[in-house]
Order: C-alpha cells, then structure tokens, then sequence
C-alpha cells in the first residue's frame, strides 16, 4: 500500500480519534503523513481534490460527490449538543446583530445557522441576529475575539471555544445542537466527517477505516498516551474543558456511523437542498466499507 496523505483537525476530538495511529500506537496502521488544518482550509482541500483521507465539515462532505466517499468511522456527531451562537456579554437584548462571525462558510455550523436563523421561533428569540445578517469568516480560533472586538456582531463558537464563551466576553444565545434535536425529532448532529479518496480503492479505504476503528479504541483504553498531544493541539489547554468537548463529539457513532449516522446524514442533505445553503448537494456519497457483523 503506497504511503497515504491524511489531513485532520487540531481539534480534541480528531486528536482523540487519531492521536494513536499519529504517534505509531495503532497495530497495523497503513503509513500516512499527517497534516493539521483549520476546518475551513480542510473543507477548500477537500473540494480541491488535495489528501487521500481528510476531515470535512458533513455539508462539504455530502457535496464531494463521486470523488470522495464518507467513511464509516472518524466522524464527529453531537447527541443533543452542537455549535453554538453568542453575542458580547454586555450586548442589548433587542439588538440584532447584522453580521455574524463564522468558522468558515462552508462550514456544517454555518450551514446550520442559515436554517436556524429562518425559523420563526428562532427569530423571535432576544439578541438573534437578523436572517440577511452578513456572514464574515475567520479562523476557527479567532472568530470569538473578532465578534468582542466588533461589539455589535455574533460570534458562531464550534469546538472547545464553544464550551466557554464566558471566558472571552460573550454569552450564549443559541445552541445549534439542540435547535437540531427539536428539528429533527432526536436524530444526531453530524457535524464532521472522513472523506476518502475514491481513486485509492476499497482495499485502501477498508484498512483506513479499520485503522480509526482501531486508533479510537486505542485512545480509549490508554488516555494519558495521547492526552499530551490533544492539549499541545487544542486552542483551550483547560483539562476539563478538554474532557467536556471529547465526550461531547466522540462517541459510538465515531467508531461506526451506522444507521443512525447515515439518517442524520440524510437529513442534513435535506436541509441543505434549501436555497440558502452554502452548497449544492449532490446526493448520496457515503461508503461503508467495513461489513457491520465484523
């Protein structure tokens, strides 16, 4: 097997699901190098063609097509959690915000938050920014202190930020995963996911997810071996912050998205056929490649 580029997150959740086969802990591991990128820079990546395994925000990798197949494993899913919308600490309730800053457009966060922000029970809510608010990206780990620099602008919080927004100046107004759990009747929120190159083929494709089976299980049975690695990649070093947001996004569902994962999926594809959605989706790309009775 030739030696396989993986691109992932810093954040503690992909940390947690990759960090054995990154330092060499997980027993059969196809050879990779591994690169860390912002989830935007991730998301343009991966609709560039670039990596042969990537992470990918769920909105892109349901846009990727038959280039790309989602994976079966490594994917990150709230169960009732989710991104989250806050505003500056000291901001009047009746103001409505007329920009937002983001993760990335093309971020599932993002996504989110245009359909959040056309429901009218959403709408209604204090402080809620206006549905044309103008959406203005940054880095992940930026978009906090932009939106308290700015004053009168939302901050959309994804990864451990999201966990403590009190800590930079804002408080919370919205929570995207629970505004998903009402939508949809309970189902998962996918927010993330693994994208594999088709072109590598099933036997490749096979070992990989076998790979973040294994590494995920790994982690699990030895933690302290990979805490040092989450915490030199996370923006939050805070331990407990840490552990909140690894069992927030990392759960059976990352080991093997199942069913339930590939109806969530679906919904999500649903929701992103609306006119407002920052891609086209193009239908039905997700793979499992590894048998459910294995």
């Amino acid at each position: 097997m030739k030696r396989l580029t993986v691109a992932v997150s810093p954040c503690p959740n992909d940390m947690a699901i990759f960090g054995a086969w990154i330092l060499g802990l997980a027993p059969d591991a196809p050879r990779a190098d591994f690169v860390f990128l912002d989830v935007e820079n991730l998301n343009e990546a991966a609709l560039a063609g670039r990596f042969d395994i990537i992470k990918v925000s769920a909105a892109v990798g349901l846009a990727l097509g038959e280039s790309c197949r989602i994976l079966p494993s490594g994917a990150a899913f709230g169960l009732g959690v989710g991104p989250k919308l806050a505003v500056p600490a000291g901001a009047q309730a009746s103001l409505r915000p007329d920009t937002v800053i983001v993760p990335g457009l093309l971020t599932t966060a993002a996504m989110l938050l245009r359909a959040a922000l056309a429901d009218p029970a959403v709408a209604a809510l204090p402080g809620i920014p206006r549905q044309d608010a103008a959406f203005l990206p940054v880095r992940y780990d930026l978009v906090a202190e932009t939106a308290a620099a700015k004053g009168n602008a939302a901050a959309l919080l994804i990864h451990e930020t999201a966990l403590v927004p009190e800590r930079h100046g804002l408080r919370r107004i919205l929570d995207l995963g629970r505004w998903w759990d009402a939508r949809t009747g309970g189902l998962p929120l996918p927010l993330g996911c693994i994208a594999g190159r088709a072109a590598c083929g099933d036997d490749v494709l096979h070992a990989v997810s076998r790979t973040i089976r294994t590494s995920l299980d790994a982690a699990l049975a030895r933690p302290r071996a990979v805490l040092p690695l989450i915490r030199a990649m996370a923006v939050e070093k805070d331990g407990d912050i840490l552990d909140a947001h690894i069992k927030a996004y990392v759960n059976d569902l990352s080991r093997d998205m199942g069913p339930a994962g590939k109806k969530a999926l679906a919904a999500l594809a649903a929701m992103g056929k609306s006119p407002d959605a920052p891609l086209p989706v193009l239908g039905e790309s997700w793979y499992r490649p590894v048998d459910e009775s294995a």
